[in-house]
């Protein structure tokens, strides 16, 4: 037998339907909506009952970008989107009257935490890749301004790609300069947005922040606490600010959770303090990298 190559497909790719349905002769039944091919009818893709689809899709997606960018883990950055850096912190309090001047002062203080995000995104991103190529420890963020911004500037100072994931707001929110283009990724449901914040994530720092931060924050600790993900290292940067915040000892005091709750997390003051903490995390339990096993 002589040799011969098979070839890979003998269907056309949905790419050559797709170009090829659009080209079609235009007659009443091809301009009609229902003629349409059902990936390219945008109309047909966003009907309600059509949402289970777009929660795949939306899950899907940037699960196949990390996956081809050799993402094997990642470094979560959570908080405040109104922390700016110290330049900008103190032109704001430069401008502000005497009514807006303390929340201002308190910006301020609080905008240390922009560098300090910064040098914990520039630390984890030059964890090495593993035998594979893959990398670990990559720097994800919400992908917007102040605190997320922070991260990927740490990142990019470093020359490592880093992740923005963003979500649609009614408000216009761009994602930072710093975010990787190619690993820029916009999201619509709020819920698919925190899983994929926590699918690669094996380290874990909230900085000060409001609503948001609490909500991703609280979600990750109730998923340790009862055992849905394995632990991974989780830094409350601040302490001062998460006491104050939240009495966490009055939940124990009150039997809503227990004593050893308060081992999930650890409060650390310096990025270099934080990053020991994560190294030291998986050094105890002898893993080189930072995957857990399944």
């Amino acid at each position: 037998m002589t040799e011969t190559k098979v070839p890979s497909r003998v269907f056309a790719g949905a790419r050559e339907d797709a170009a090829s349905a659009k080209a079609g002769i235009s007659t009443p039944q091809t301009e009609n909506p229902a003629y349409r091919l059902a990936f390219q009818d945008m109309d047909f893709l966003l009907r309600e009952d059509l949402r289970p689809v777009r929660f795949q899709l939306e899950l899907l997606k940037p699960e196949l970008l990390l996956d081809e960018a050799h993402i094997g883990s990642t470094f979560v950055f959570y908080g405040s989107a109104r922390i700016p850096e110290p330049a900008k912190a103190q032109a704001m309090l430069d401008m502000a009257d005497e009514e807006h001047r303390p929340v201002a002062e308190r910006l301020v203080a609080k905008s240390r935490y922009y560098e300090m995000a910064r040098e914990l995104a520039r630390l984890a991103s030059n964890f090495p890749r593993d035998e594979t190529g893959k990398r670990h420890f990559v720097v994800c963020s919400g992908g917007g301004p102040s605190i997320m911004e922070a991260a990927n500037r740490g990142a990019a100072d470093v020359h490592a790609e880093s992740i923005g994931l963003n979500i649609v707001l009614p408000h216009e929110q761009a994602p930072n300069p710093y975010v990787t283009p190619s690993l820029s990724m916009q999201f619509h449901y709020f819920a698919l947005r925190k899983m994929h914040f926590l699918l690669r994530a094996r380290a874990l720092a909230a900085f000060p922040g409001g609503f948001g931060t609490f909500d991703e924050l609280f979600e990750l600790l109730t998923l340790i606490q009862t055992g849905k993900v394995a632990p991974i290292p989780v830094l409350l940067f601040g302490r001062d600010f998460w006491e104050r915040a939240i009495n966490f000892d009055v939940l124990v005091e009150e039997g809503v959770i227990s004593q050893r709750d308060l081992d999930i997390f650890t409060y650390v003051e310096t990025a270099a303090e934080g990053w020991a903490v994560v190294q030291r995390f998986y050094q105890e339990r002898g893993q080189k990298n930072p995957t857990p096993p399944e």
